[in-house]
């Protein structure tokens, strides 16, 4: 039977399927002689080329097809161009923004024109302007001392002389108040006794003049703020008791008088004077001075 496969060309057979060529098998005899090999050198040779057979269709079941080379058994397929991650951009930070009149008022400093910068100096220069500077400082310094001197100065001077005044004041007011005690106090040192000042005192009196002293004596007397009634106050040495003195004011008074009996004193009244003894001094009250047996009692007392 015939292979319907092969398909012989210019007597070289071709596959009809394929296309290519096939050799035909050489029939070897078992009396053939030893051949020399007919092997070429193929260093020196080159191959030899290959002719495509010509495209022949046969009438029949099959055909012969010479495949083309652009043919392939299965499509190529389509080239699929990766995708490119898109990254998103970050989105501007906004920050705070300036107000038109801000952003104006800079531009137009950013366009006026900007001062030339001086010449480069000379160390000299620059030691005797450091110079210049450092005496300039002292010299203002210096000057605020002695300004800040001569305020304070001022000050002390007006703040010495304010406490001067008011020291005065107080002092010159502390003697006014107290005139009356000191001149009695001089008067008992000078006197030679311990004489003392009433604290009360009856409202419309003051004390008139210095007080008087002598030896062993001191008097002082108050007049009437309005009118011409005074009373004497007199302290002297005596050796007088209450007895004594009695028996002296009933002489005195042509026995009218008054006793009374206060704090350990024994006063004895009559027409508005008025006589006592207390501690070897003896005290009189003397005058015109129309006092009631109520203050001439509250003098004794204060005495």
């Amino acid at each position: 039977m015939k292979n319907d496969k092969i398909v012989t060309i210019n007597g070289q057979n071709y596959d009809s399927v394929s296309g290519l060529p096939v050799e035909k098998p050489q029939s070897s005899s078992v009396h053939s002689l030893t051949q020399k090999s007919k092997t070429l050198y193929r260093r020196a040779t080159t191959k030899p080329a290959v002719h495509a057979a010509p495209l022949i269709r046969k009438v029949g079941r099959s055909m012969d097809i010479a495949r083309s080379k652009s043919v392939a058994h299965f499509a190529p397929r389509p080239s699929v161009e990766p995708v490119k991650a898109t990254v998103a951009k970050p989105m501007a930070s906004v920050g705070p923004q300036k107000h038109p009149i801000a952003a104006r008022v800079e531009s137009i400093r950013a366009m006026a024109p900007k001062p030339v910068a001086a010449a480069a100096k000379s160390a000299k220069d620059i030691k005797e302007q450091a110079i210049a500077e450092a005496f300039k400082k002292l010299s203002e310094h210096e000057k605020e001392q002695k300004n800040l001197h001569k305020r304070n100065s001022k000050m002390i001077k007006r703040i010495t002389l304010i406490v001067g005044v008011i020291l005065a004041i107080l002092i010159g007011y502390f003697i006014y108040v107290n005139m009356p005690i000191l001149s009695v106090r001089v008067a008992s040192a000078s006197a030679g006794i311990n004489a003392s000042f009433p604290q009360y005192q009856p409202d419309g009196y003051s004390l008139s003049g210095p007080v008087a002293y002598s030896d062993g004596q001191v008097t002082r007397t108050l007049h009437a703020n309005t009118g011409n009634s005074k009373f004497i106050i007199k302290q002297a040495r005596s050796s007088w008791d209450s007895s004594a003195l009695k028996n002296q004011v009933n002489t005195d008074s042509n026995g009218e008088f008054i006793t009374t009996e206060e704090r350990g004193l024994t006063i004895y009244t009559y027409n508005g004077n008025a006589a006592w003894v207390n501690g070897g001094i003896l005290y009189t009250i003397t005058g015109d001075a129309p006092l009631s047996g109520d203050q001439i009692r509250r003098i004794a007392t204060s005495l």
